[in-house]
């Protein structure tokens, strides 16, 4: 081995131009260099790990073969965006990575140039690649070309199809690179996930079609029309001959591959090949999540975000769960499955998520009654809906900021029909390193705003269970409990099952001088600001408001009426919440207290640690303490 080749190649990478000058030959080295960067930052550093060593190789081909910046990349989800990160100017900041001021967990056009759109959510990326393609040509910018990199998970997503189907209407030179890994977070389902693993098309009949489209066009007898009418011909003959038809060319969009997405050289020339062929393409590649790191390659499930690892061994460093509260999540898991083996018309439905909501510890246990429907969220809750009108009680548990994404079918297909479907929203709140697109500070305000919905928040995982028992039983409708990420405060969590009155809160602690309400877990660290100031003279009423929809009017008329000064605590935007219920009822009702809202303030929150992100929106424990103070100032 020459020297030049054992010399490091990465550390001479600081932007795309760099790596534009290297041979072609010199790729693997590099892919293997930036695969060890990876594991040794992220064993120290967590962060989304196997999907990243994914598309190692993809990454540096599109960067080798597209003028970045300038052509765009446009990243779906986000989670394998490291390795391009490393590429684009980051890699002697990359340790700041999700830490609270750091680099950001996902592409920001905020953060760099190169990240040409937000991330964070799936199945966005060829839509707005495609809004990118046609400004590009209603603009006359001719050289600018655009990429849309997104996973078979994703492509699950109805906003995915959206995209192809306006793709193929739409005069545009926009590439698709399909990453088909088969898994999103945990395995892909559905018949996509068949259907591309037996889809197949040569390379050597790709490059037949691409010689005689050449000679067509210099021919002068590809027209927009004539090219449609070509593409249909070719379509229905390779259907014949292989006996399989191709969704994607079916819609007018060219597709080449499968191709190996860990050759990078293969990878190179096959972009370099259809980089600027005209109209809609599709380059369909084959990976591997965790390639390069044998623990990751054989459970990628659990190697998604593995925390802490010995980049060496691959032992995670796990801290012991003896004598630790439950996490909120698997309080749910367990639950809903004791619950089920109560009552049978009780069935699971999650959106991609079945490990990360901990709804697999029911799919263990019952796999023929809980449904993985792909990351489509407006799908679960319309599907649900369906259930609940013929009888069954879905629990449909989908992520706070996932949520967003089914609005309407909320709207439309649940609640108007008072459909007795149980939304258990996980990551309601502060959710830490994940950042803005994650952090579930919107589904308080946006929910309450719908009729026929009951909206709570437990104040613990006994909480949680009395909540979920509520929920499931007969003409409930509607019906959403809503708990943070992480852990809750009780080791002996198991508690009876018991009906709690609908639209009532309680009084935890009385007081004079000052009444706290609280929705949620948050009301904890709210507890927690009452204890500091204990021995100040000053007498703090604390009240569990449990439902922002109904709420307890009985409690706010008695604050209403004896207190002159009101805090509102809760770990979600202020605007449209807990906050603004209460102030809403006081000057309904003609009472006139001072309301201080303490939660989530108006705008997009960054990321970093909980406790952090609680400190610099002032609804930490001593944030509050400090409000609380100020009564008798």
């Amino acid at each position: 081995m020459s020297k030049e080749t054992n010399k490091n190649i990465l550390n001479t990478i600081q932007y795309p131009d760099d790596l534009r000058r290297l041979k072609l030959g010199q790729l693997p080295q590099l892919c293997d260099e930036l695969r060890q960067f990876v594991i040794n930052e992220l064993s120290q550093n967590p962060g989304h790990f196997g999907s990243t060593l994914g598309v190692i190789e993809l990454t540096v081909a599109l960067h080798y073969v597209y003028n970045t910046p300038n052509d765009r990349l446009v990243w779906d989800v986000g989670h394998q965006a490291y390795a391009h990160k490393i590429l684009t100017g980051r890699r002697e900041q990359f340790h700041t990575n999700r830490k609270f001021k750091g680099l950001k967990p996902f592409p920001s056009p905020e953060e760099s140039e190169y990240d040409s759109f937000t991330c964070g959510h799936a199945s966005n990326s060829i839509s707005a690649a495609l809004g990118m393609a046609v400004a590009a040509k209603k603009q006359g910018d001719d050289k600018r070309r655009v990429v849309a990199i997104i996973g078979d998970g994703a492509m699950s997503g109805g906003l995915a199809f959206e995209g192809l189907n306006n793709a193929s209407e739409s005069d545009n030179n926009m590439l698709i690179v399909l990453n088909d890994n088969k898994m999103s977070i945990d395995h892909s389902v559905g018949g996509l996930k068949r259907y591309l693993l037996n889809l197949t098309t040569t390379s050597s009949y790709n490059k037949w079609r691409y010689r005689l489209a050449k000679v067509l066009s210099k021919l002068g007898l590809l027209s927009k029309g004539g090219r449609e009418r070509l593409i249909r011909f070719n379509n229905s003959v390779k259907s014949l001959l292989t006996k399989q038809q191709n969704i994607f060319e079916g819609m007018n969009i060219r597709y080449f591959g499968p191709v190996d997405g860990h050759d990078v050289i293969e990878l190179v020339r096959a972009l370099r090949t259809i980089k600027d062929m005209r109209g809609p393409k599709m380059l369909h590649i084959h990976t591997v999540k965790g390639k390069g790191f044998a623990p990751a390659e054989e459970v990628p499930t659990e190697w998604h975000a593995p925390g802490l690892f010995d980049a060496e061994t691959g032992e995670r460093r796990e801290s012991s769960e003896e004598g630790k509260p439950p996490r909120f999540q698997d309080v749910f898991g367990h639950t809903v499955l004791e619950l089920a083996q109560q009552n049978k018309k009780i069935v699971g439905v999650t959106p991609a998520m079945p490990s990360g909501c901990s709804l697999n510890i029911m799919m263990e246990k019952m796999p023929c009654r809980c449904f993985d429907v792909g990351i489509a969220e407006g799908h679960a809750v319309t599907f649900s809906g369906g259930m609940a009108k013929d009888g069954l009680t879905p629990f449909c548990n989908i992520y706070s900021s996932f949520l967003q994404r089914a609005y309407d079918n909320i709207i439309h297909d649940v609640a108007i029909s008072r459909l007795n479907v149980v939304f258990c929203i996980d990551r309601g709140g502060l959710v830490g390193e994940d950042g803005p697109t994650h952090h579930g500070a919107l589904d308080l305000a946006f929910l309450r705003t719908i009729p026929n919905l009951t909206i709570a928040a437990p104040y613990d995982e006994h909480e949680l269970r009395k909540l979920m028992y509520t929920a499931q039983l007969p003409d409930k409708g509607p019906f959403a409990i809503r708990y943070p990420r992480g852990r809750g405060k009780l080791v002996d969590w198991r508690c009876p099952f018991e009906e709690l009155p609908v639209g009532k809160g309680r009084k935890l602690r009385d007081g004079d001088d000052v009444a706290i309400l609280s929705i949620g877990s948050i009301g904890n660290l709210a507890a927690e600001a009452i204890d500091r100031v204990e021995g100040k003279d000053i007498s703090v009423a604390h009240y569990d408001m449990r439902f922002l929809k109904p709420i307890d009017e009985d409690i706010l008329h008695e604050v209403g009426r004896k207190f002159k000064r009101i805090i509102t605590v809760e770990n979600g935007t202020i605007k449209g919440g807990l906050g603004s219920a209460v102030l809403e009822f006081m000057a309904d009702n003609g009472y006139k207290p001072d309301v201080c809202r303490m939660g989530l303030p108006d705008q997009f929150i960054e990321h970093g640690s909980v406790p952090e992100l609680c400190r610099l929106c002032g609804i930490d424990a001593e944030s509050i303490a400090q409000e609380i103070l100020k009564t008798k100032r």
